[in-house]
């Protein structure tokens, strides 16, 4: 489980122990429930990375909704777009390896992770990576049940592909800005695991 969920599941588990202590099971029941759903949505899973060279991998785990391929144009680069729902694993994951170079946080709203401005509205922290022959950005996207983004590393800080480098609690997106050197591999509605799903492959 990740550290940073120990208080969700440590206060109704607490609050539980008083009623069961008196016999009041069925005042218990909620709270138990509760902290059993909080260790759940806190998860955090080991997961091996796929070691091929070239490869970009999921960021984070849920369904894609948008993939934009990018045109010649340096400026159109290739999107996409992973939806968090409640129940997936909400741990980021670097999707290749490099060195931050920059971490970008922005305020902002908190409308529907799926809904198209949310890009360019919603709360959100964009870490620039930059690796062998390529830079890739991805942004963590507060939604709107998420009210807290959470980003472990620092600016300078070396990653390894799928390392864990934040998570955004309850509910959320994630978007990846990939270059045009890079073929996308995933579709739309595509149900993607992160540090684990190739989403993109560098074109020979």
């Amino acid at each position: 489980m990740v550290r940073d969920g120990i208080p969700f599941v440590a206060v109704p588990a607490a609050l539980a122990i008083v009623p069961m202590l008196f016999g009041y099971w069925i005042v218990a029941i909620p709270f138990i429930v509760v902290a059993a759903f909080m260790a759940f949505f806190f998860r955090d899973p080991r997961r091996t990375t796929p070691s091929d060279r070239g490869i970009i991998v999921a960021p984070a785990d849920g369904r894609v909704t948008r993939v934009r391929i990018g045109s010649g144009n340096i400026e159109e680069q290739s999107l996409v777009s992973i939806f968090l729902s409640p129940l997936d694993v909400h741990v980021n994951r670097a999707p290749i390896a490099g060195t931050i170079e920059k971490i970008d946080y922005k305020s902002g709203r908190f409308l529907m992770a799926t809904n198209e401005r949310a890009r360019d509205e919603n709360e959100q922290n964009t870490l620039t990576i930059t690796g062998e022959g390529i830079t890739v950005k991805c942004s963590q996207i507060a939604g709107i049940l998420a009210r807290r983004i959470i980003c472990w590393k620092r600016e300078g800080d070396s990653v390894e592909c799928g390392e864990r480098f934040g998570m955004i609690k309850f509910g959320s997106r994630t978007d990846v800005i990939l270059p045009n050197i890079v073929e996308v591999l995933v579709r739309e509605g595509m149900h993607v695991r992160g540090g684990v799903t190739i989403i993109g492959r560098i074109a020979e």
